[in-house]
């Protein structure tokens, strides 16, 4: 299995601009550029934002599948990834997530996504340091 993204760019790195497309076209043409990158209020995308997005995701479904896996039936999992940046690059990723499952206790649910935080296919691509919170609601 292969996925594919494609990146058009145009223009020097401050002025220029570009766009992303995904083979699904769930992207399709999508902005980003050296301001939707590092200024607030431009309309967007950016490779961070998007790594933010694709660990979210790979990891909100490995904690559902070690769920299921374990008999639990979750009802919803909600997960924020937040990358951090310094003027040298991304410095970490701070996965938190919430989740409904009936019958679990807090600590089985924080063992569980540790260990997904940890070997998620996305964390396993990253030579980041990556962090992770649970809460049950």
């Amino acid at each position: 299995m292969k996925r594919t993204a494609k990146a058009h760019w145009e223009g020097t790195l401050k002025e220029g601009q570009g766009n992303l497309t995904t083979a699904s076209e769930i992207l399709n043409q999508t902005n980003y550029s050296f301001k939707t990158r590092f200024e607030d209020g431009n309309n967007g995308t950016n490779p961070e934002e998007l790594l933010a997005a694709a660990h979210a995701g790979c990891f909100t479904m490995a904690v559902s599948l070690t769920l299921t896996e374990k008999g639990y039936n979750p009802t919803s999992l909600d997960t924020e990834a937040t990358v951090s940046m310094d003027d040298k690059g991304m410095t970490g990723i701070h996965l938190s997530i919430t989740g409904n499952v009936p019958n679990m206790e807090n600590a089985d649910f924080e063992s569980i996504t540790a260990s997904a935080a940890e070997n998620c296919f996305v964390s396993k691509a990253l030579n980041l340091q990556i962090s992770s919170e649970a809460r049950l609601v």
